[in-house]
This record gives C-alpha cells, sequence and structure tokens, in this order.
C-alpha cells in the first residue's frame, strides 16, 4: 500500500487494488466455489434455493465458506491482502465473516448498508476485502459507494424493504446523502476492494442474460477490538465478546479467552420481505 492508497481509503473509505490476486488463484477460488456448491451447497439450502437446474446458479450466496472449504479458509491470510490491510488497520489482524457470492444472472443485488451494522467493532476497524472472482461491472451488479460516508462515524438506522432490486438484507435509510453521490466501483477480476465498515455501499441486479459476478468478501478487525456480534432474539448480549474469529497476522492479546464456533454456514435468502 503506497501512501497515496492510503490517504485514498481515509478519504473516500474504500480503495481498489487490481491484479492483487492473480489468475490462477481466481480459477482455483473459482473452482472450489463450483465444488462447495454442489457437494455441500444442498444440505445448507431449502427446497426453494434449489429450484435451478444449474447448480450455481441456484444460491445467491454462502456465508462463512470458510467453515466448509480448506481453500476459503486458506484465503483469509492471502499474503498480499494482508500487507494491504496491515497498513490500513494495523500488524494484527483478525478475520470473522467470509461471504462467497454466487450472483448468476437475474440475481438480486443489496440495498444501501454498512457493515459495521452486523460486525460492531469498538475502534472503527472494520474493514473488507472484496475479491472480484470475475468482472464486475454495472451491467452485472458491481459495488456502488457514496465516497466519505464512513467519515461521520454515524451509523443510519435500519429498515425492512419490499424491494425485488435487492435480496432479504434490510437497507439503511434516513442519511444525508443523494443517490446521485453514489460512485460504481467496477473492476476487474482479480482486484480486491478494500473498504471501511461504516461506508455506505450497495450492490444491483445482475442483469446480464447470462454469467455470474462471484465474489468472495472476508471481513477483517484490528486483533485489539473485541467482538460483540450483534445477535437480535439471540441468548448473547451484544456487548458480550464471542470470539468466533481466525487470526490472520500478528498476535491476539484475547487469545487466552479461547476461541468459539458461533456462526455456522448458510445460504442467503435473496427475496425481501
Amino acid at each position: 500500500m503506497s501512501e497515496g492508497l492510503t490517504a485514498r481509503y481515509e478519504r473516500d473509505g474504500y480503495v481498489v487494488i487490481g491484479g492483487l490476486v492473480s489468475r490462477s488463484e481466481v480459477t482455483e477460488l473459482r473452482e472450489e466455489a463450483e465444488k462447495l456448491c454442489l457437494e455441500k451447497g444442498g444440505a445448507l439450502a431449502r427446497d426453494s434455493d434449489a429450484a435451478s437446474s444449474d447448480p450455481l446458479a441456484a444460491y445467491l450466496a454462502i456465508h462463512f465458506p470458510h467453515k466448509l472449504s480448506s481453500r476459503f479458509r486458506q484465503a483469509l491470510a492471502h499474503p498480499r491482502i494482508v500487507a494491504a490491510l496491515t497498513s490500513l488497520i494495523g500488524p494484527n489482524i483478525k478475520c470473522m465473516q467470509s461471504m462467497l457470492f454466487i450472483k448468476h444472472a437475474g440475481k438480486p443485488g443489496q440495498a444501501w448498508h454498512q457493515d459495521e451494522d452486523f460486525i460492531p467493532t469498538r475502534d472503527r476497524s472494520l474493514t473488507a476485502a472484496w475479491i472480484a472472482l470475475d468482472d464486475a461491472t454495472i451491467d452485472n451488479g458491481c459495488l456502488w459507494a457514496i465516497p466519505g460516508s464512513h467519515r461521520s462515524g454515524v451509523l443510519w438506522p435500519l429498515r425492512r424493504h419490499a424491494n425485488p432490486e435487492y435480496d432479504s438484507i434490510p437497507e439503511s435509510f434516513d442519511f444525508p446523502y443523494q443517490e446521485g453521490d453514489a460512485r460504481p466501483i467496477e473492476v476487474a477480476m482479480g482486484s480486491v476492494v478494500f473498504f471501511n465498515g461504516y461506508l455506505l455501499h450497495k450492490s444491483l441486479t445482475n442483469r446480464r442474460r447470462s454469467g455470474f459476478r462471484r465474489a468472495l468478501v472476508n471481513h477483517y478487525m484490528r486483533a485489539e477490538s473485541l467482538l460483540p456480534w450483534w445477535r437480535p432474539g439471540g441468548p448473547y448480549p451484544p456487548t458480550q465478546d464471542l470470539r468466533d474469529v481466525v487470526l490472520v497476522a500478528g498476535a491476539d492479546p484475547y487469545a487466552a479467552r479461547g476461541y468459539e464456533d458461533v456462526n455456522q454456514p448458510y445460504i442467503r435468502s435473496e427475496a425481501s420481505p
């Protein structure tokens, strides 16, 4: 990470590094994604998820694929990604979530949101590494972001929606930005988009007639931050450190607490309520 890229990340809340993941590595991850869907996707899916002649097209996204695949677990600590994260958030880094987006033609995007709502930290160090496994374009549902929307440190309220353009995840609303403030983040295969947990971002439906917009998204934070997973209706208060993390670099000052396996892999629902 050059000083210019780091400064851009601090200013805009995101930065793109092209070619950070090699073509051969992308091929391996694509093959692993197909294997995961074929061998384990059915066990995670409901009947409605599997209503497709193409096993990969049946799924929008699989959460926590690193708990199902050693290859995706290995990807959490990709050395070039860790090197970039070290410049952004420091030398002690842990990962707590992975998401494999398949997003076949016709699959919906995700409404405006901030990742910090779902993975709360105590030091605002939450950072996503969004690995493009295909070229991501406006047509196939690339990321959109509002540059600088992370700087206020405000988490905007969430609400359910009924917009078929988006999946079932709630949307952020009542923020002081306009749609015209948003910028598409079109990237080539192998690029990695790093973005802050407070950044407002979204994606739209894959509008192509065929093909995928695949991406592997891993979420990181400084190891010095606790991880109070927010689980509405669950048995744990949001202030409890649930320790469902993977240390990928440096040291964990909380290692003596041990590690829990709190979250289990699941298929993301694509239908808005």
